[in-house]
């Protein structure tokens, strides 16, 4: 479907917990919600947008649409971390891209996801599932998250 800079508004609203809401009164079917994650975009104006077949509207999310529930590391032969298994808010699950973690305001922690095509943020639970494996370089008064050999400096972006 074309992009419309005058898409409607869908009515629906995403809390910066994640939580989906259609004219204000929360959504509880997971299915449905999914269904809208399949369908989910991001247009230029950096809109969350719905695409359906015959329809195409806009979504208000008081944060990001994605959002990380938990965090597992991937481990190697000898124990060291290979990588981490994140799992999202539409139920499904990928390989972390470390390069995209980054600070925001209020020391939330965000990632790139869906092939760095959305931001996600961290949710709490998450958040401390990966801070287990956050160290700090005192040298370089950063903090950083080691994998597979390298490490990543969790910059601060505001």
């Amino acid at each position: 479907m074309n992009e419309d800079v005058n898409s409607p508004p869908c009515q629906i609203r995403i809390d910066k917990e994640g939580v989906w809401y259609y004219q204000g009164a929360e959504m509880f079917r997971r299915e449905f919600v999914n269904y809208f994650y399949q369908h989910l975009r991001l247009d230029a104006m950096g809109r969350y947008v719905i695409e359906l077949p015959n329809d195409r509207c806009y979504v208000e999310a008081e944060d990001t649409a994605y959002f990380i529930k938990a965090v597992y590391p991937q481990l190697d032969g000898n124990g060291a971390v290979n990588n981490f298994r994140i799992y999202l808010c539409d139920d499904t699950a990928e390989d972390l891209d470390p390069e995209t973690l980054h600070i925001g305001p209020e020391n939330i922690l965000y990632c790139q996801v869906r092939g760095r095509s959305f931001p996600a943020r961290f949710t709490r639970a998450a958040y401390y599932q990966l801070a287990e494996h956050v160290e700090y370089d005192d040298g370089r008064n950063a903090f950083y998250l080691p994998v597979n050999g390298r490490i990543y400096d969790l910059d601060t972006k505001s």
